[in-house]
């Protein structure tokens, strides 16, 4: 499954960030919990360049704890801290914020030597579509906030969110890369929903999340949608699915549309179970 998915906006948020760099003190870079490595955009690194940077993993409620600690221990061997975060109780963020702090302690330090006046820590958060920048955002903003661009004080052009006296964000659009290769980077984008239904094969993709849940989570599928047994075959356990659910048109045929809307919706709701898709161990030390 290739995917090429680069509207002309995403190309300008490139542009954005690389004109506005020199102005950021931190950089925010948010991936999905689930699949760290497949929602990192691999052009952030080099557009950031040597810019302080903390990750954090949002949606780490939906993901399997097990491999949570895994993930936080994967970036701290390469010295970069990684804040568990979920947008929708905030849990997480007083820990940011402490991160974020400590990663400027030191220019902070060397500016008041400098007889520099305090002024706001300017962080650039930056992320793929919808992985939750604007929840995070929302979070650090207090909960009366409205969506990200209609915000009192944000200036479309500029995209400077102040959050409170010592700390200003520069706002980003989502942006991912213009071409995805790898095809299991695609899927475990699409499974996430970071990539819009509207362009892929619905279908196909519902067949292809339950054919990797039966293999890495056969329990939690087994349990949600009361099947006896799994099928090596996907269609057949997509079938039974669509049976336990109803999803039956005349003619005694499976509404198979039907049948991967209601697994892709409830996968990303975390109602089928807490999944974690990429494990460290599966990446390896190239990373």
């Amino acid at each position: 499954m290739h995917i090429n998915w680069y509207p002309g906006h995403m190309k300008k948020t490139k542009e954005l960030i690389k004109n506005n760099l020199k102005l950021i003190d931190v950089v925010v870079e948010l991936v999905d919990a689930r699949i760290p490595i497949s929602s990192k955009n691999p052009d952030i690194d080099n557009i950031i360049q040597n810019k302080p940077k903390i990750v954090v993993l949002n949606k780490y409620d939906l993901s399997d704890p097990k491999f949570l600690k895994g993930w936080v221990d994967f970036y701290k061997n390469r010295d970069i801290d990684a804040i568990p975060f979920n947008s929708l109780t905030g849990e997480g963020l007083n820990k940011l914020l402490d991160s974020i702090k400590a990663s400027v302690k030191e220019k902070v330090k060397a500016l008041q030597n400098k007889g520099r006046r305090n002024r706001p820590v300017r962080v650039m958060i930056v992320g793929i579509p919808n992985v939750g920048k604007s929840s995070l955002i929302n979070k650090l903003v207090g909960k009366k906030s409205a969506k990200t661009g209609n915000k009192p004080g944000v200036t479309r052009g500029k995209q400077w969110v102040r959050i409170r006296r010592d700390l200003e964000l520069f706002d980003t659009p989502g942006i991912l890369w213009p071409k995805i290769n790898d095809m299991q980077v695609g899927l475990n984008l699409a499974f996430t929903g970071a990539i819009k239904d509207e362009i892929l094969d619905t279908d196909e993709l519902g067949m292809k999340l339950i054919d990797t849940l039966s293999k890495k989570y056969p329990q939690y599928l087994k349990k949600r949608y009361k099947l006896d047994n799994l099928s090596d075959n996907p269609l057949v356990n997509m079938e039974n699915i669509g049976k336990k659910r109803g999803c039956i048109r005349s003619g005694a045929e499976i509404d198979y549309t039907k049948v991967a809307n209601i697994v892709l919706d409830e996968f990303r709701k975390g109602k089928i179970g807490r999944v974690t898709l990429e494990t460290p161990d599966e990446i390896g030390s190239t990373q």
